[in-house]
């Protein structure tokens, strides 16, 4: 891809999220959700390999659906309110609507098909883009209209996502995959408390967005995009590979690293409203999710295998260090006794 579509691509990227995260109006959220996603599309082909192509077709027909199903709920509830502005979702039928929409867009179960095989046909930073960049106008959209949505529904929705999340990322060798299961089980602990702290859930996806960030430069970095490749990329970087395994750690969830500190006052909070219940199913969901991040680590860091790949032992990266990733990683592991100031501010 030449630079100037590659600048024309990101500026629209950014473009379509300004409109979306800055508008009051249906109409205008909506063409800003559109603009992303003509966006994005071509990063995703730009390969043109066929499971590239294959990606961006798919990605293509679940974001216009969803759109279209954006700007049915709103046409609903102006209809009977008369209202296009977004916090004025009053109508409970357009809210279901938009409930399922903003879950295809998010890529939250029973709307999840798509996310993984959409994010393993993409190039790794393409796949950091959809993880992060591109599910903040939704999440902006749920933040936006959380005091008319129905949290039952959240609930259950989220529940499953926590659980096939982690489910179906146990038997995956290919870390993109994982990637996309491990989204789907955070997009579960965002979606479970948007009804009663939309501001958790926030603070929830913009921890994820950089302990994601994080694996994905590094993985980036050292060019490792399976399991096989990951066993022997010790070698290669052992410093960059000992800040993933704390990342990787993070990000499922462990004590005393940033990734806790989500899934701390997200549970506290349910416990407040009275969801003890919802709170304990949900916590011993991650537990699956703890086991792939730990394979994960394992395969980085701790020992070669004991059986030979078929893979050539790399010795060097032909990619210099960012030192976004020094940030990010930092990020990702030490923010933890920021938590007791967090509730007050919330």
């Amino acid at each position: 891809m030449n630079p100037q579509a590659k600048l024309i691509f990101t500026a629209s990227l950014l473009l379509g999220t300004t409109i979306t995260i800055s508008s009051n109006h249906w109409i205008m959220a909506w063409a800003g959700l559109e603009i992303n996603t003509l966006a994005i599309l071509p990063m995703i082909a730009k390969s043109h390999h066929p499971r590239a192509i294959e990606a961006a077709t798919k990605y293509f027909l679940v974001q216009a659906a969803a759109s279209a199903l954006v700007l049915f709920s709103s046409m609903t509830n102006a209809w009977s309110t008369g209202q296009w502005d977004i916090t004025q979702l009053t109508n409970p039928t357009s809210s279901l609507i938009l409930t399922s929409a903003i879950a295809m867009k998010l890529g939250l179960v029973p709307f999840h098909f798509w996310f993984p095989e959409v994010l393993q046909g993409s190039p790794l930073m393409t796949g950091l883009l959809l993880s992060t960049a591109m599910k903040f106008p939704p999440m902006t959209l749920l933040f936006m209209t959380s005091h008319s949505l129905n949290p039952i529904v959240l609930s259950c929705m989220a529940i499953l996502s926590a659980a096939l999340g982690g489910w179906m990322g146990l038997n995956q060798t290919q870390i993109r995959k994982i990637l996309a299961f491990s989204s789907i089980s955070h997009l579960g602990w965002m979606a479970i408390i948007i009804a009663y702290n939309p501001k958790l859930t926030l603070l929830n996806f913009y921890l994820y967005a950089m302990m994601t960030a994080a694996v994905f430069l590094i993985m980036n970095t050292a060019n490792v995009v399976k399991l096989s490749t990951l066993m022997t990329a010790w070698a290669k970087t052992p410093a960059l590979n000992a800040t993933l395994f704390l990342t990787l750690l993070s990000l499922a969830g462990l004590p005393p690293l940033t990734g806790f500190l989500p899934k701390w006052l997200i549970i506290q909070e349910l416990t407040k409203q009275d969801m003890a219940a919802a709170a304990t199913i949900i916590s011993l969901l991650s537990l699956l999710g703890l086991f792939f991040y730990l394979r994960l680590a394992y395969c980085a860091t701790i020992t070669l295998p004991p059986h030979t790949t078929n893979h050539m032992k790399q010795w060097h990266i032909n990619k210099p260090v960012s030192t976004s990733i020094a940030i990010l990683t930092i990020i990702s592991t030490m923010l933890l006794p920021m938590t007791p100031m967090i509730p007050p501010i919330i």
